[in-house]
């Protein structure tokens, strides 16, 4: 077992999740920096409905993206190359959170509450979260922000104000964290969306056994800048 993994933690193990809801591990507690650090570090995250208490999840299976395995069909290659498209990293990100929460079509509501925009804002200050966003004309049309830690990305939440915009974010980051030699992109939850973007299921245990050695390899602090290109 790593060094991280037996350092005292906010969390009881993540084998005690519920199986119903799936990965419902633990209520409480706070949106402090190093409570959402330690979070992630064991592969758990916060997901909860305003008005509720914070409840921290760590689902069986896994969803997760490989960075070298993002499936980018014809048409989506197309877009990239052809559609104005410029993608800029952690100039806005506080801004991409806000879209990401913004009311959807068919949704009642949102878990990204001003406290959750509020506490990731203070891990992107300290280096931690980051934002790719998807720039057309000098507007901000799509994007996504997650959590990094060692050679480990946690993805978040992503949002589009045109067609693909926000594929064109997530193709840009899994090429850059290629190059950076990172080992997966954290999806969370499966959905076809993400499946057919080349994202699949692990079992919780593979998950967090691969995540013991990722967040332990040298962090890189943000503000990122990105120099990989397809």
């Amino acid at each position: 077992m790593s060094e991280c993994f037996q350092k005292a933690t906010f969390f009881p193990a993540v084998e005690t999740a519920l199986a119903d809801p799936n990965g419902l591990l633990a209520m409480g507690g706070d949106l402090s920096a190093e409570r959402l650090l330690d979070a992630y570090r064991h592969g758990i995250f916060p997901w909860f409905n305003p008005g509720e208490p914070i409840l921290w999840w760590s689902p069986d299976p896994r969803m997760v993206l490989v960075p070298g395995e993002i499936r980018v069909t014809r048409s989506l290659a197309k877009r990239i190359r052809n559609g104005g498209f410029e993608t800029r990293v952690d100039t806005a990100f506080a801004e991409v959170m806000r879209a990401c929460a913004a009311p959807r079509a068919g949704a009642s509501g949102t878990w990204i509450s001003p406290a959750m925009v509020a506490a990731y804002t203070r891990l992107f200050d300290a280096g931690y979260a980051h934002s790719v966003e998807t720039w057309r004309d000098g507007k901000l049309v799509g994007g996504l922000y997650g959590v990094a830690i060692g050679r480990m990305f946690y993805g978040e939440s992503m949002f589009s104000r045109e067609p693909d915009a926000s594929k064109v974010a997530l193709v840009r980051l899994a090429q850059q964290l290629r190059r950076w030699e990172f080992g997966l992109i954290d999806c969370q939850m499966e959905t076809p969306h993400l499946a057919s973007l080349g994202a699949r299921t692990l079992p919780r245990a593979a998950f967090t056994a691969r995540l013991a050695e990722l967040v332990n390899l040298p962090h890189r602090p943000g503000p990122w800048n990105f120099d990989a290109s397809d």
